[in-house]
Formats: structure tokens, C-alpha cells, sequence
């Protein structure tokens, strides 16, 4: 019977009424031990009707194996793996054991749970049961936590139970969490009838009104009576008192079958009686056990009644008792059940044990086969802590080091990179395992150029060694993003020369392509830009002559590379996507936001601007999850350049200001320089040129500081604009002499022709029209459409003050149709007040409708549009088909279409 809780009872009963009516709705119950959050669970089971009902329970000396409470939450729906697309099937089966694998992204289960569920849910609501959800295994909980997250218009009901002060899945999400309190008195009287009023009252005071406290302690009234009123008690040591009590007035031959239970994980008799009789006792002992009221024996399982039942058993027994347990489990568990027999063994082990580190490091191994990464440095961790030989421990550190860092716990994998160092293992493989892995932390974690430090020491070691000159290099392409990231020139020269010096006399053709790439952008980046476009097409022809490098993921981004700062966009478009593609197909999240970047800079530089704010916000939301703080400051500044653009005020400073501030905490200048761009471009497009020459000066000022000669990031085109709109014509004039030769210098015409806008906006009357045509014929060369407008307004504008109306007007339509196609308000608002000063009537023409579409709508429309099914589309994104759905109908709304044929006319038209 549940007494009372009609407050919580009606958060449950609209959780599931929210499900029935087929939208997600999720509650945690937090309380202490006996409060009565089970009860609860029970309550939301029986009200569940026609719902599928999946749930589990955390075991906590299961804690350390893999996918345990995730399997016994899923289980029952299994059958429906074949619903999943061949990925997520892939990683579900890998992560359970049913089938051998190798390691998989880390968020691919999450993504896989998140399907199977909605597949579950497709049919009926789901209503999800997780209790004690601070013993759930890390690798069970973050892919609940990745799945839980992400439903959306699904009927999904999940209640969680989980004790107060304790780390969980919880941590990191928005689910609504009720406290649960202690009964009242009067509830106290309805659960013991039988309490006079005044010891009622007296306990209620003393446990906090816990229901379990209240039903323990009052079945010993005589340890009441020597309470002195009103002194403080724990509930949970009390009541776990009360039951070690209990268990004491058992025989021995019972407490320790108790103890075998206790330190068991699944509650098997038959393997508990395989195991009690290695160490020479009789399991039906336990019949006593349950008529004691303590444990519940059926189905060929026994169950403590409460868990704090099972922690007072185990805490009580001597360190040799529970010693003697684990190695009886050890000894009887299947080979099948190598994972559990590790860590049992491990238990079992009294100082080192060269066996137990074996099993351990076996049991890592199977984790990471099958995505368990926080259990896989768990295991490496334990393995290291029970060998005697240095070699082996500081290796096993080195690994569990690597599965934290997959895991997302980057100070876990710094401190134990820390501990293998201080083991001083002579062998040389481990210890450049040691410094290739701080310094990519480093890297993707901040500081950058601490990383760069740390990987270019490591490189010239490993280039001495035999066999190691590729590998060398393989470490010095991520130092030198490091300097990238850092804009640190001198550095970066540095590099690129080492790379130089540590090829091999046949370089392999990935090497070939990572020593191209980063001698090009070193060129490029130090002031000569023509060997440096030089060196990049280089590396753009041997990505195109082995077609081989396209099956290298982690070579995708750098094929890119070349491409990019070329801008040449419909080849970094190709092989974007191509890396999108596999990642997204593969589950591989990690490496998502470095992608996403890319391509968003791509759209934004291109006329895909709605694409690319949903490229960044996606960007933005899988580094934040991934903990990868300098994709992050990318991302964020990124978007905030191009929200500038659309005059979206407030949002571009928040995100220009956080990254402004990742970007000082990272040494990372890049973000930087594009958040004050942002900025400056924002003030501009607001009509505000003091307030963006302020910005822009800052801009340049720190491009300066770090030597940085890329004419790509100088704010020089926005700053003449801004000096020219207030009159400081010799500002203009100084900057633009030097822009024009820098820009010449690099001869892309991406550079020239803003150099030449800024030369025809300084022009005399008789000289402004053969410039602006030279910056127009060098627009036509590249596909930033917005830059191409910012040059047809000037020259309009210029017209305009010319007093030749008729040209000017063809100029600002032109600029105008632009910039209210790629949703540039402010300056769409500019060429028409110009339109309007030239005579012209405006008719103002009806908002693009696609304009309507959230960033997330129309990253779903588009993925429709280019042929994919809604449940391609749902693994893509890590959605659930229904959400896509939900959305795709929010689309068909605001653009008054039907079809998915119609939908793919409106985004072509």
C-alpha cells in the first residue's frame, strides 16, 4: 500500500498521461534510502495500462561492468534490432556481448538506445523504470543520459530513482527532479496503526518521517527508549544498524551464504550454491535468510528485500570474508563471464596479483570492443594497481589513460598519464603513447600550445627511432594544428621545417598529403602566399590520385584543409560531406564537431548561410557533450559572425563572449579573431562605425601582435568601409595600400577582390568604376555571395553619390536581392534606403518562407529532400524517427506544402 506522496503520484500520473498523448516527459524521484522512490516506481508500473514497460535496477557491484543495467533494460526489446539501421544494430550488439567487434565511438550505444526505444515506442508508449540509478554502470548511464535527451515526439515516459548527494545520468541533463520528504505523522499512524500517538510523533522527529526507518526501528522499541529526545540520528546508519542485528542472530553457516549473496551481481542459486560449496557451505541456508524477512528466494534467484539489506551484509563481514566470496564467485563464474570474474578476482586479491591484473586487462580490452570506455579505464586502472612489473603497470595506465579520454574525462586521463610517467617504465613505445595522448588533449582541451609542446618533443624522439619518421610526422600534423589554433607563425614554421626534416625517402601517401598540407598553410600563414597555394593544390592532387585516402576518416578533414583556404568550395564541399557522411554512419560523435566546423565555414562563406547556422548549432551542442573545448570556441564564434551578418544582436554578443573567453583560456587566437570580427561586422551592419572600428582595430591588433600574414584575417575591407563612412580618408587610404600589396601577394581572388573594393572606395569619380568591375570580375571567381553584395552596394552607393541613378540602381537591386536571400536584414535594409534615394518605389516583396524554418527544421528538410528515408534521417542526426516527423509536419505547415516532392521544389527554388 502506498501511503500519502498525492503530490508525487500526480507528477507521475501526467508523465504517462504526456506519453499517451505521444510526446516525451521525463521525472526523477531523489530521496534517501527507504523514502520510499521504489514505492513510487511500483505506483507509475501499475499505471502504466497498455504501455510497454521497460525497466532496471544499479546494482552496485555492478557498477564496473559494462552495458550491465543497460542489457537488463533493454532486453525485452531485442526482438526489435532489426528495425535499427545496420550502425546502431552494430553497436548494440557489440556493446551486449552478442557479437565481437572492435572499438566503436563512444556515443554510438547512446545513439542506438535512443532508435531501439522509439522503435519500441512506434508500436505503444514506453514507459522506462530506471531505480537506483547511481549504481547504473558509466557506460549504461551515458548512453541513457545521450538517449534521454534527445526524445522528443516520442511517447516516452522514463521516471528515474536515484539518492540524494549522488553523482548519476542525471548529471548534465534538465530532467525535472522532485524531492522526495519523510511522512507526516498522521501518515506515519495509517503505516504503523499500532504506535501511540506520542512515539509515533517522537519517530517520525527522529527518521525525518523515512518509511523504511520508521518500519526497522520500531521493531526494536527497547533501542528506542535509550535514544536520549532529540538526539540527531543518521537514518540510514540506524536502520543499517537494525538489520546487522538481525543478521547477527543468525547462525554463521547462514550469515556467510548471506555474504555470498551480497557479493554476488546477479543472485544465481545455482551458481551461489557452486560457489558455496568450494568454500564448504550448504546455500539452502539461506531458507533461514528469507523466514528472517531478509531475502526473497524464487525463480531460481534470491533477492534481498532492500538493498540497504545487502550493504549492511557485505559492510559487516571482515575484509577476509568478503575475500573468501569473491574468490568463490571467481571460481565458479562461466567463461562467458570473463568481465565479472575479473573484477571478482580483483576483490579477492591481497596485494598484487599477477592473475587478477591479467583478468583485468583482458576484461579492458572487452570493454573497449564493445564502446564501454569509462569501465575499460576502470579496468586498465585496477589491472595496474594489482601488477608487480613496472612495464606492464605503467602500459595499463597508458590504457586506461586512452579509454578515459574516449570516455570524455579528460582530467581522469591527464592524472593517470601523470601516474604512468611517475612509474619511469623504460620502454620507449609507452612512453610516446604517454606524450602522444597528453599532448592531443592538450590539443582539443586547452592549453593548445602546451599540446604542441608536449607532441613536437615526442616527435623528434620517435623520428630517432627505427621505423618511426611516418609516425613522427602523424604527431607533428596535430602540433601543427595546435599552432593553427594558436595563429603562432613562428611556431608553425618551426614545424612544417621538422616535417621537412623527418620524412621518410618514400612517404607513404597520407604522410605525403599531411606534409603538403601543412607546408601550405605555413606558407601561407608567414607571408608567402604564393608558395603557399602552391603547396596546398600539391596536396589537393594527391588526395585526388589516391582515391584510397578517402577510406581514412581521420584524413578526411585534412583533404579539406587544402580546399578550404584555397576557397574552393564545391571541392571542400565534396569531400565535407564525404567525411560528414562516414561519421555520421559510423556513430563516430567524437569527431563530429571538428567537421561540423568546417563545413559550417564552407556554408557560411558560401549562400548556404541557414544551413550553416544549423551546421554550427549542431557543431555547438556535440562539443559541448564531448567536452571538446576548442571545437567549441570555434563553433561559437562562427556562428556569432554570421548571426552578425543577420543583425541578430544579442545572440552573436553571447556567443562572440563565450568564445572570446574559451579562446583566452585555450591560447587559442583563431576563435578570437573571428569573435571580434563578429563584433565589428555586428556594429557595421547595425550603422555603427566608430563602435566597429573599435572592434575591428582590436581585431588587427592581435593579428599584428602574432605576426599573423594571412590577409584572409585581417578585418582590412571592413575597416576601410568604417573609415570611410566617417570621413578618415587617410586611414583608409594607409590601410588599403597595404591590403591591396598583401592581397596581391597571395593571389586568390577571394583577397583581391575585396582589396579592389576597398581601392574604387577611395577612388576619384573618374577612376571607382573600372575598380569596382575588377572586384567584380574577381567575385566571379568565388562563390561568397555575400561579399560579391558588399561590393555591388558600394558601387551602387558610389553611383548613387555620382548622380548616375540608372547604373546605380542595377547595382542595388542586384545587392539587395542578395542580401535578402542569404537573410542579411540589416544590410538588405541599407541597399533599399539607397534604392529609395535613387527614386526608386519599393514594393516590399513577401519573407521567404524557408526563412521560417527553425535551424533544426530545415537541417531535417533538407536531409529529406536529398532522398534519405525518415529513418535515415533520425540516425543521422541522433534523433528518433517520430521527432523527424514532428518536425517535418512544423515544416509542411510554414511552407504550405505537402509532399516530399514539394518540399524538395521549395528548397531547390
Amino acid at each position: 500500500m502506498l501511503i500519502g506522496r498525492g503530490a508525487q503520484r500526480a507528477v507521475i500520473d501526467r508523465v504517462l498521461a504526456t506519453a499517451a498523448a505521444g510526446r516525451n516527459a521525463a521525472v526523477a524521484l531523489a530521496g534517501a534510502p527507504g523514502i520510499g522512490k521504489t514505492a513510487l516506481l511500483e505506483y507509475a508500473a501499475r499505471r502504466a495500462g497498455g504501455m510497454t514497460v521497460l525497466r532496471a535496477r544499479g546494482i552496485e557491484s555492478e557498477a564496473q561492468i559494462p552495458f550491465a543495467s543497460l542489457l537488463e533494460l533493454l532486453r525485452p526489446a531485442l526482438p526489435m534490432l532489426g528495425q535499427l539501421s545496420a550502425p546502431q544494430t552494430v553497436a548494440l550488439e557489440q556493446a551486449f556481448a552478442l557479437r565481437p567487434g572492435l572499438a566503436q565511438d563512444r556515443f554510438a550505444v547512446g545513439a542506438a538506445t535512443l532508435g531501439l526505444v522509439a522503435a519500441c515506442a512506434d508500436e505503444r508508449p514506453v514507459l522506462l523504470l530506471l531505480d537506483d540509478i547511481q549504481w547504473f554502470d558509466a557506460p549504461s548511464s551515458e548512453a541513457l543520459r545521450f538517449a534521454l535527451r534527445r526524445f522528443d515526439a516520442d511517447p516516452v515516459a522514463a521516471i528515474l530513482a536515484v539518492r540524494e548527494q549522488h553523482s548519476s545520468l542525471l548529471d548534465g541533463t534538465d530532467i525535472e527532479t522532485v524531492q522526495l520528504e519523510g511522512l507526516s505523522v498522521a501518515e506515519a499512524r495509517v503505516l504503523r496503526a499500532d504506535l501511540p500517538d506520542a512515539l509515533a510523533e517522537r519517530l517520525v522527529h527522529i527518521t525525518g518521517g523515512n518509511p523504511l526507518a520508521l518500519l526497522e526501528l520500531t521493531a526494536d522499541p527497547d533501542e528506542l527508549a535509550l535514544t536520549p529526545e532529540g538526539a540527531p540520528v543518521v537514518v540510514s546508519t540506524q536502520v543499517s544498524a537494525a538489520y546487522v542485528r538481525r543478521v547477527a542472530a543468525l547462525g554463521d553457516g547462514v550469515r556467510r551464504c548471506l555474504l555470498l549473496a551480497a557479493t554476488s551481481d546477479t543472485g544465481d542459486l545455482q551458481l551461489l550454491g557452486r560457489a558455496a560449496r568450494l568454500i564448504d557451505l550448504d546455500i539452502d541456508a539461506l531458507l533461514e535468510a528469507e523466514a528472517a524477512g531478509l531475502v526473497r528466494i524464487s525463480a531460481g534467484a534470491v533477492e534481498f528485500q532492500h538493498p540497504l539489506i545487502r550493504s549492511a551484509v557485505y559492510s559487516d563481514a571482515t575484509v577476509g570474508a568478503r575475500r573468501e566470496a569473491h574468490r568463490a564467485l571467481a571460481g565458479v563464474l562461466p567463461d562467458h563471464e570473463l568481465d565479472r570474474r575479473a573484477w571478482h578476482l580483483a576483490a579477492a586479491a591481497a596485494g598484487t596479483d599477477e592473475t587478477a591484473a591479467a583478468a583485468l586487462e583482458h576484461a579492458g580490452r572487452h570493454s573497449l570492443e564493445r564502446g564501454g570506455y569509462a569501465s575499460a579505464a576502470a579496468a586498465f586502472e585496477r589491472a595496474a594497481r594489482l601488477t608487480g612489473e613496472t612495464e606492464l603497470r605503467a602500459k595499463m595506465l597508458v590504457h586506461a589513460a586512452e579509454a578515459a579520454w574516449d570516455a570524455g574525462a579528460g582530467d581522469q586521463a591527464r592524472a593517470l598519464l601523470d601516474q604512468s610517467r611517475a612509474t619511469r617504465a623504460a620502454d620507449r613505445r609507452t612512453a610516446f603513447a604517454i606524450e602522444r595522448l597528453a599532448g592531443r588533449i592538450a590539443v582539443s582541451h586547452g592549453p593548445v600550445m602546451q599540446g604542441h609542446a608536449i607532441l613536437t618533443a615526442a616527435a623528434s624522439e620517435l623520428a630517432a627511432e627505427p621505423g618511426g619518421a611516418e609516425e613522427a610526422v602523424v604527431l607533428l600534423a596535430d602540433a601543427a594544428v595546435a599552432c593553427f589554433l594558436a595563429t603562432d607563425a613562428e611556431a608553425l614554421a618551426t614545424t612544417a621545417a621538422s616535417v621537412e626534416a623527418f620524412l621518410p625517402a618514400a612517404p607513404s601517401p597520407a604522410i605525403q598529403l599531411l606534409a603538403a598540407t601543412i607546408s601550405g598553410i605555413n606558407l601561407i600563414l608567414t607571408g608567402d602566399a604564393a608558395s603557399g597555394a602552391r603547396a596546398l593544390r600539391d596536396a589537393v592532387a594527391i588526395s585526388d590520385e589516391h582515391a584510397e585516402l578517402l577510406r581514412q576518416q581521420a584524413l578526411l578533414p585534412w583533404m579539406a584543409l587544402g580546399p578550404l583556404f584555397l576557397r574552393e568550395s564545391e571541392r571542400v564541399h565534396a569531400r565535407l560531406e564525404t567525411a560528414l557522411h562516414s561519421a555520421r554512419e559510423h556513430g563516430g560523435i567524437g569527431t563530429l564537431p571538428f567537421v561540423l566546423n568546417l563545413i559550417a565555414r564552407d556554408q557560411a562563406t558560401t549562400d548556404r548561410w541557414r544551413l550553416a547556422d544549423a551546421t554550427y548549432r549542431e557543431a555547438v551542442t556535440l562539443a559541448r557533450e564531448t567536452d571538446q573545448r576548442t571545437w567549441l570556441a570555434f563553433a561559437l564564434s562562427g556562428l556569432a559572425w554570421l548571426l552578425a551578418r543577420e543583425g541578430r544582436a544579442d545572440e552573436c554578443q553571447a556567443h562572440a563572449e563565450e568564445a572570446l573567453q574559451l579562446a583566452e583560456d585555450l591560447g587559442a587566437r583563431l576563435p578570437a579573431l573571428w569573435s571580434l570580427s563578429a563584433l565589428g561586422d555586428l556594429e557595421l551592419a547595425l550603422g555603427q562605425p566608430e563602435a566597429a572600428i573599435e572592434q575591428f582595430e582590436r581585431q588587427h591588433r592581435l593579428a599584428q601582435a602574432h605576426t599573423i600574414s594571412d590577409v584572409d584575417l585581417w578585418p582590412a575591407a571592413e575597416l576601410v568601409e568604417a573609415y570611410v563612412r566617417l570621413g578618415r580618408e587617410g586611414h583608409a587610404r594607409a590601410l588599403t595600400t597595404a591590403f591591396h600589396a598583401a592581397a596581391g601577394v597571395k593571389g586568390q581572388p577571394w583577397s583581391l577582390a575585396r582589396a579592389m573594393r576597398c581601392e574604387a572606395m577611395i577612388a576619384p569619380n573618374d577612376a571607382f568604376a573600372e575598380l569596382f568591375e575588377a572586384a567584380l570580375r574577381y567575385h566571379q571567381q568565388t562563390l561568397d555571395a555575400f561579399e560579391l553584395a558588399r561590393t555591388r552596394l558600394a558601387y551602387g552607393e558610389r553611383l548613387r553619390r555620382a548622380r548616375n541613378r540608372v547604373l546605380a540602381r542595377i547595382q542595388l537591386r542586384a545587392a539587395e536581392e542578395i542580401f535578402t536571400a542569404l537573410d542579411a536584414r540589416p544590410w538588405a535594409e541599407r541597399a533599399r534606403a539607397e534604392l529609395e534615394a535613387t527614386g526608386e518605389t519599393l514594393r516590399r516583396g513577401e519573407p521567404n518562407t524557408i526563412d521560417e524554418l527553425t535551424p533544426q527544421e530545415l537541417q531535417i528538410a533538407m536531409m529529406l529532400a536529398s532522398g534519405r528515408t525518415t529513418r535515415e534521417t533520425a540516425a543521422a542526426l541522433f534523433l528518433s524517427p517520430k521527432t523527424i516527423e514532428y518536425h517535418l509536419r512544423h515544416a509542411y505547415l510554414k511552407l504550405d506544402i505537402h509532399s516530399r516532392e514539394e518540399l524538395a521544389q521549395v528548397l531547390q527554388a
